[in-house]
């Protein structure tokens, strides 16, 4: 049996909305995530953000962000950052300390991203959200560039994401 079978075969399982095993849906991601583009990880991403099944998009954001290395942190504080524009920060409660560390930087390292606290984070994806909705097909490009951690966000928002690539490959 190729990859492509073995793919196709997990995907079935996730095509016409049935419930699917939470438990298992980690180890039917890792599989799937070696054989498809990113973009169309990054599509399943933007549907379980979106889901009214899965916690909102700033709850998942910062979940993601305190299993995430330092770089992967900066990354996703940049693109925060970038939707909400430098005058923002100073609105959310936490966000003058975080401008005050960025020094009039443009971005935030990964040694600087270390010391940001979740709930910065969380409130800094709800203001993004608000501010530019792209924001979530941002954070979900981002994200799908790192599957592994991906992995961490649990069964139902990975059910999800797996419905979404089972639909696209449908379409295909």
């Amino acid at each position: 049996m190729t990859l492509f079978d073995q793919v196709s075969n997990v995907l079935r399982r996730y095509s016409g909305g049935a419930d699917q095993n939470p438990a298992e849906a980690s180890e039917h991601f890792e599989q799937v995530a070696q054989a498809i583009p990113q973009g169309t990880i990054a599509e399943g991403l933007s549907s379980a953000f979106r889901s009214d099944q899965t916690p909102a998009f700033s709850s998942l954001v910062s979940n993601l962000f305190s299993q995430s290395n330092g770089e992967q942190k900066a990354g996703m504080l940049n693109q925060l950052i970038g939707s909400l524009g430098p005058g923002a920060l100073s609105e959310i409660a936490g966000g003058g300390a975080l401008a005050s560390l960025l020094g009039g930087a443009r971005e935030i390292t990964p040694q600087q991203a270390q010391n940001v606290p979740l709930d910065v984070v969380e409130q800094m994806a709800s203001h993004a959200e608000a501010a530019d909705p792209s924001i979530v097909d941002k954070a979900s490009a981002f994200y799908a560039q790192h599957p592994t951690l991906v992995k961490t966000l649990g069964g139902a928002a990975l059910s999800i994401l797996m419905a979404k690539i089972a639909e696209r490959q449908r379409a295909a």
